[in-house]
């Protein structure tokens, strides 16, 4: 298990150098070994040290895993800190988790509360999967998103709510954060377009009445229209 987390984070990350550095200086290697024993003895029936275990993963690492959750082999946290992962998650096998995700509950029901992360499955920075959910293989989550409902395979979820932006069959770059949609931003562009088709058939008819546009009011669109661009192209970001 510890040779396929290591070979895991090669592969991954372009700045690991050699497996001294990895095994002393990346914080998730490190809270999966301290899970790994924590849930071992929590299996075992044995109170109290399995928390006491997690608790001293969490002080040292900046990651808090609860000793019951289930977690597959390859899966690489990435900086990982402030990352929660809940008593009853499942996370799959080859997972990679970046700094701040929140595998959570949302509420105080009992049972399986927390959710279930398919194989492959990427959750960006500051993601939070809540709820008892099924997330396929294969599932790109954005940086910041809220995900609330299952998700199928093959799939990349983004926004609040997170919103499915992508169904294929092919699997893609794990690292390939930039080719994430910003479907928010999609939507809105596509309301200003039924505006401005809108106000051009105004206009045509306000021609046809021998009614004049005065050159402010024209002006005034003019300085929204640009305001409304400069937003949807990303202004400022």
């Amino acid at each position: 298990m510890l040779l396929t987390d290591l070979r895991t984070i090669y592969e991954r990350d372009p700045a690991a150098r050699n497996w001294l550095e990895v095994l002393f200086c990346y914080p998730g290697l490190q809270a999966l070994l301290f899970h790994r024993i924590a849930h071992w003895l929590y299996k075992k029936n044995i109170p109290f040290i399995p928390r006491l275990i997690s608790q001293i993963s969490r002080f040292i690492t900046g990651i808090e895993i609860h000793p019951r959750a289930k977690i597959g082999r390859g899966v690489f946290i990435d900086h990982g800190m402030g990352v929660v992962i809940g008593e009853t998650a499942i996370v799959g096998d080859y997972a990679l988790i970046y700094q701040g995700v929140t595998l959570g509950g949302t509420g105080k029901e009992t049972g399986k509360r927390h959710p279930t992360l398919g194989n492959n499955v990427v959750v960006g920075a500051g993601a939070k999967v809540l709820g008892n959910i099924q997330i396929g293989d294969n599932v790109r989550i954005g940086a910041g998103s809220v995900v609330l409902r299952d998700v199928p395979s093959n799939t990349t979820v983004v926004g609040i709510p997170g919103r499915i932006t992508r169904c294929e069959n092919t699997k893609v770059d794990v690292l390939a954060h930039n080719q994430l949609r910003d479907v928010e931003a999609e939507a809105i562009r596509a309301l200003f377009e039924r505006v401005k088709e809108l106000e051009q058939q105004v206009e045509k008819l306000e021609v046809n009445l021998h009614m004049s546009v005065t050159q402010v009011n024209q002006e005034i669109r003019c300085s929204r229209d640009s305001v409304i661009e400069d937003f949807l192209d990303g202004s400022g970001i």
